[in-house]
């Protein structure tokens, strides 16, 4: 049982949206959508394109005020910027002038950590994700996987208690983006962060998650179905596709999916 406060607004969850209503001009993108995501779980939000996935992303962020409902963290309701969440953009907002090394440390600075600091700290990061030797490389001179790279430091380096990702891989070739799915496992096993994570692909969904929520298609979007993920961790994501338990829940997830994606081209048509 999901134990709610006076405001309706789960207690316990580390991000709790509810009720959450956005209108834009005379449509309604999200209709009284209620999300609660435990501290520590990694849940994925998938549904058709125009859905409004990254639109939740932002009211979490608090990048976007809703037109009704409440959003909170731990209990506790916020407005305006989020501060106790990071933000992975679908594309990255390096600052092309700086390096990567000042890049991922920019976010140290800016909450006036000692500049000596955060230049260790940073250097730590680049390390940890595989960017050692790179610390004085602008983003123009980095593949597409190495700036990922960067942005993944940029976001876990200020230790922020809930991490939300915005279809950060999609622009990537399939074997970078595996191994940057890897990545993001090692660096969320064990760090107690909460994930929610965007995507417009599936199986990357399942291999990642404790939890898949799915979107209905838009306008008006709402929750359609919520499905967990029972597969072993930790997981090497090479294999996963010849897991039959996996297949097993793509096929569930995709029925409901599937509809959906319908109903939004039908609606377009």
């Amino acid at each position: 049982m999901i134990a709610h406060d006076a405001t309706g607004l789960d207690a316990h969850s580390a991000l709790s949206l509810h009720d959450i209503v956005v209108p834009f001009g005379s449509r309604t993108v999200l209709d009284r959508v209620t999300l609660d995501v435990d501290a520590g779980r990694f849940v994925s939000v998938v549904g058709p394109s125009g859905c409004g996935k990254s639109t939740l992303l932002n009211v979490a962020a608090g990048l976007l005020t809703p037109g009704g409902g409440r959003v909170a963290m731990f209990g506790e309701p916020f407005s305006g910027v989020n501060r106790r969440a990071s933000y992975m953009f679908q594309q990255d907002v390096l600052l092309p002038w700086k390096t990567a090394l000042e890049n991922v440390q920019l976010g140290l600075l800016f909450r006036r950590l000692d500049r000596r600091d955060a230049h260790a700290r940073a250097h730590g990061w680049l390390e940890r994700v595989g960017l050692r030797g790179f610390e004085n490389s602008f983003p123009y001179q980095l593949s597409g996987g190495m700036r990922k790279r960067v942005a993944l430091a940029q976001c876990w380096i200020v230790d922020p208690e809930v991490i939300l990702m915005d279809e950060p891989f999609s622009a990537l070739d399939v074997h970078t983006r595996l191994r940057m799915e890897q990545e993001i496992l090692g660096l969320w096993t064990g760090s107690g962060k909460t994930v929610v994570f965007v995507t417009h692909d599936l199986e990357e969904a399942i291999s990642l998650s404790d939890e898949v929520v799915l979107l209905s298609a838009g306008p008006g979007s709402r929750f359609a179905g919520r499905y967990t993920i029972d597969l072993p961790r930790p997981r090497n994501l090479l294999d996963m596709k010849a897991n039959a338990q996996f297949h097993d829940v793509y096929s569930r997830i995709w029925s409901d999916l599937r509809q959906e994606v319908m109903r939004s081209h039908a609606r377009r048509a």
